[in-house]
């Protein structure tokens, strides 16, 4: 797995937009070097708006901008939200500007679904958050529940030379982030060398991993961090996803655990923004119920998390479903913390949405010819869905194009 874990950590968790915007929004107005930001989703409204105030303002102070967003996730910014961006000298980048066919968007597959920003190589932030008015309450009924975390000490670095590898020169192969940090790291540059009364308060921090993956290089890491922490689970796994429909070797972990006297809770949609998507996930109910997990649907809003929590001292916060299109086509970043008090109160958060708004799914026994039509369909579908990526992934221009966003129409 191309992820190093590194020690001395403050993580701080953060809920849906409320508490996500004000902290991010804060770091880039008191910015003096460097703000990298990448996001799926910039839409232009109030949070959108507000974002790009923040930007303006640092780069009216001389601090170096940087943002990529999505193609597909962020297709209608106009030129009057990127005028006064170019104008600043902020630089806007788009990962595979959206194509329409017929006025349709046609590609949608292999997506930078990452949500990262760093400011002065000293904070980092990492989840799930983007930046649209419905992560905030007053959107109504259908804002979404979400995480993120806020991040100080050294992780920070690796986190920074990665943005750096993908924002300021896309080109370079992504397995190259890790040993640009180390050489960065290692010629002690202002931003990511503390003094050392810093150092020595930082042994006592939190040991975390930022974990990547994409289509080159490290195609299963996040994945793989999540199976390690299953099976190594000796009393509780508790997952919130918002995409769940994982592969083969996930969902047996995850038998397994519960069989061998884990609790394990599964945290999914109840009030799906994806229809398809939740009627995918349901297919493996039954699957999973029979080796004792269970499974709880949460309908106060479309759930959006992308967070799990094992035995009280691993936990992951990032942008990552757990379903095919995260797990083996989009971009995506999580952070991997192994600290207790932090897995501790990232339970806590998710118990209180089980306590309060999630209802557990209770399955009628089929009879044999329903059971028997119940299995056949999962297979097949299961397997449709998890070969349709191992194509996806095949298909022409694997190599995906950042550009630089221009402010006059095309």
């Amino acid at each position: 797995m191309n992820s190093h874990w590194v020690p001395g950590n403050r993580i701080t968790l953060l809920e849906n937009g409320e508490g996500y915007y004000p902290r991010v929004f804060d770091s880039i107005r008191s910015a003096e070097r460097e703000v990298l930001l990448e996001t799926f989703i910039l839409f232009d409204d109030k949070v959108g708006r507000e974002l790009r105030q923040a930007l303006l303002d640092a780069s009216s102070r001389g601090v170096e901008v940087q943002v990529l967003v999505d193609g597909w996730g962020s297709p209608n910014l106009g030129p009057s939200f990127m005028q006064a961006l170019h104008a600043a000298g902020v630089q806007l980048r788009s990962f595979e500007p959206a194509q329409r066919l017929f006025g349709a968007r046609i590609n949608m597959l292999r997506r930078m679904h990452r949500k990262l920003v760093v400011v002065d190589g000293q904070r980092a932030f990492v989840g799930g958050i983007n930046y649209s008015a419905d992560h905030l309450a007053d959107f109504g009924p259908l804002a979404k529940q979400d995480y993120a975390v806020e991040i100080e000490g050294p992780l920070v670095g690796q986190i920074q030379a990665f943005c750096r590898a993908g924002l300021i020169a896309p080109q370079p192969a992504r397995h190259l982030w890790l040993q640009r940090w180390r050489e960065h790291h290692s010629r002690g540059d202002v931003l990511n060398s503390p003094d050392d009364a810093s150092t020595a308060a930082a042994e006592a921090g939190m040991r975390a991993a930022f974990v990547t993956r994409d289509n080159q290089a490290n195609r299963s890491d996040i994945e793989r961090h999540y199976r390690a922490a299953v099976r190594s689970a000796s009393s509780r796994v508790l997952i919130a996803n918002a995409y769940f429909f994982p592969g083969y070797r996930l969902l047996r972990d995850l038998r397994r655990a519960a069989r061998r006297g884990v609790q394990v809770d599964l945290v999914l949609q109840g009030r799906p923004d994806l229809p398809l998507a939740q009627r995918a996930s349901e297919l493996l109910y039954r699957h999973l119920m029979r080796a004792g997990v269970k499974v709880h649907l949460y309908s106060e809003r479309p759930l959006h998390a992308k967070v799990a929590v094992v035995d009280d001292r691993w936990a992951t916060v990032g942008s990552s479903n757990l379903d095919p299109t995260s797990l083996s086509l989009n971009l995506e970043a999580n952070v991997v913390v192994r600290d207790g008090g932090f897995a501790t109160h990232l339970r806590e958060q998710i118990e209180h949405l089980m306590q309060q708004s999630c209802e557990q799914v209770h399955l009628p026994t089929p009879g044999l010819l329903q059971s028997a039509w119940i299995s056949v369909r999962t297979f097949f579908v299961y397997h449709a869905m998890r070969h349709f990526t191992a194509w996806a992934r095949r298909s022409p221009d694997a190599a995906p194009r950042v550009v630089l966003m221009r402010a006059d129409p095309e």
